[in-house]
Parts: C-alpha cells; structure tokens; sequence
C-alpha cells in the first residue's frame, strides 16, 4: 500500500467521524436545544435533520410528548387538624426548553422533584384551607382545577414545563384511625338504618289499619245492601204468592200439601205419628174416594 492510498484511507476515516460527528435527528415527539462551549446557543430546536460544529457543539434531546409524574402518597392536616394521606399524579410536558435546561440542566429526574415538591406544596396550602368532607368529596374537583392552575403557573415561570392536569387518585386516613372512623361511621348508618325502618314500619301499620278499616266498611256496606235485596226479594216473594193464593186458594191448598207430602216422604226411615184424619192427609184421604 502507497503512502498517499494510506493518507487517503485516514482522512476519508477522519472525515466520517466528522460528518457523524456533525449530524443529529430531532424526531418529531422530542424537544432539543444546542450548547456551544456549554452554554444555549440555540433552543427549541425544530423536528428534522441538523448540522452542528463538532467538539464546539453539543446537543441535548429531551421528551417532548406529555409525561406522567406519579408522586409518593403525602400526610396532609385538614382544617379541623384531621390527618390525610393524599396519593396523587400529574400530567406535564417540557414548554419552554431552554428554560427547562437552565433551570435542572437537562435532568429529567431533577424536574421530576421539583414539580412534585410544588405539587405536594400545593396540595398542603389547599387541603389545610378544608375540612375532610370537602377535601374528600364536596369540592375535590374545585380543589384539582385550582392546584393545577397554581402549579402550572409556577412550573412555566421556573422550571419550562406546562402542568396539564393535577389528580388525587385516592385519599385515605392513617391506618390507626380509619378503623375507628369505619366504626363510627358504621354505627351512624346503622342508626339511620333503624330510623328509616322504625318509619317504614309505622307506615306499614298505618296502611294496614286503613285497608282493614275499609274491608270493615265495604263488607257492612255490602252486609246492608244484601238485606235490603233479600228482603226486597222476599217482601216480592210473598206478594207473589199473595198473589198466586187469592186467584185459587184451593190448588194453593194443593200445592202446599203435595210439596209437604214431597218433603216429609222423601226418607223412608223417617217414622211419622199422625192422626189419620188430621188435615195432614186431607187429599190423601179424598184420594181414596
């Protein structure tokens, strides 16, 4: 091999450490800023291919997609000094980055505590403002909507990050005292639970004496207007056979001896002691003549 193949073969080397050395990609989800001689020199670089001055510059990329910051679970006072355990989360993104180099040089882990020590401090300032019913429930969503206002504005001033959205994931009390807020609360529920049952059954009593009342009065009711028919029925009757018997008393005379004749006859173990010649047996009797 010549010297001048062997000069060629070392500057060809040379000058692809240097174009490699000279090129960087900035993907469209990232966010990156040039240092020449360590300090920003360029910020908010744009998604695409880039040159940079070898051993002058240096590029430093960063996560621009929104990120998640889980924080540990905090002990927080409530107004009236009741201890919570808040565990929370927040969702944020780099805005400004030169502003997020300067102020955690890059260190991701480092934005990560400082946004979680504003939110902690926050959330403190916010939950001693309440009491547990409110922090809990009756103005979490207020309380979340005002932190993340808060936060966000300080993030963005300090720190280059724009918080999108702050959340309590679950609020819990020290273990040595839920068990006897469960009890209390258990024991409330249980009495309301009687209340409402000593009601339900005072109405129930109430409805029942009622419908017996009315099934007393329909009844009589009904009691009064049978008699009234009946008797109506039977004063019809007796018009009728009124009626019948003063047309022809003697077939009446008849009618009413055959029927008796019907009725006392129909069992032939029944044993009768009569008078022959009572009235009884009048047409009897004529019958033989």
């Amino acid at each position: 091999m010549s010297v001048k193949s062997l000069f060629t073969g070392i500057f060809t080397v040379i000058l692809l450490l240097v174009l490699s050395n000279s090129i960087y990609v900035i993907n469209e989800y990232e966010r990156g800023v040039l240092l020449r001689f360590g300090k920003v020199y360029q910020a908010d670089l744009e998604s695409g291919l880039h040159f940079k001055v070898p051993v002058m510059d240096k590029v430093r990329i960063f996560d621009g997609r929104v990120l998640t910051l889980d924080a540990a679970p905090e002990r927080f006072f409530t107004f009236e000094k009741k201890v919570v355990i808040v565990d929370s989360f927040a969702k944020f993104r780099i805005d400004e980055v030169q502003k997020f180099y300067t102020a955690t040089s890059g260190d991701e882990a480092v934005a990560r505590r400082l946004l979680s020590q504003r939110i902690n401090n926050g959330l403190r300032d916010e939950i001693t403002a309440r009491v547990l019913h409110e922090v809990v429930s009756g103005e979490r969503d207020e309380l979340m909507q005002i932190l993340t206002k808060q936060v966000d504005a300080g993030a963005r001033e300090e720190l280059g990050i724009k918080v999108i959205d702050v959340r309590v994931k679950r609020i819990d009390l020290p273990p040595e005292v839920s068990q006897s807020v469960y009890d209390r609360m258990n024991a409330e529920r249980n009495k309301e639970a009687s209340q409402y049952r000593a009601e339900g059954e005072e109405l129930a009593a109430g409805i029942r004496a009622d419908a017996d009342k009315q099934v007393e009065v329909l009844s009589a009711q009904a009691y009064a207007k049978a008699e009234e028919l009946k008797g109506e029925g039977d004063a019809d009757a007796a018009e009728i056979y009124a009626s019948a018997y003063n047309r022809d008393k003697e077939f009446y005379k008849f009618y009413r001896s055959m029927s008796a004749y019907k009725n006392t006859f129909s069992n032939k173990g029944d044993i009768l002691l009569i008078d022959p010649d009572s009235d009884f047996f009048t047409y009897l009797n004529k019958s033989k003549r």
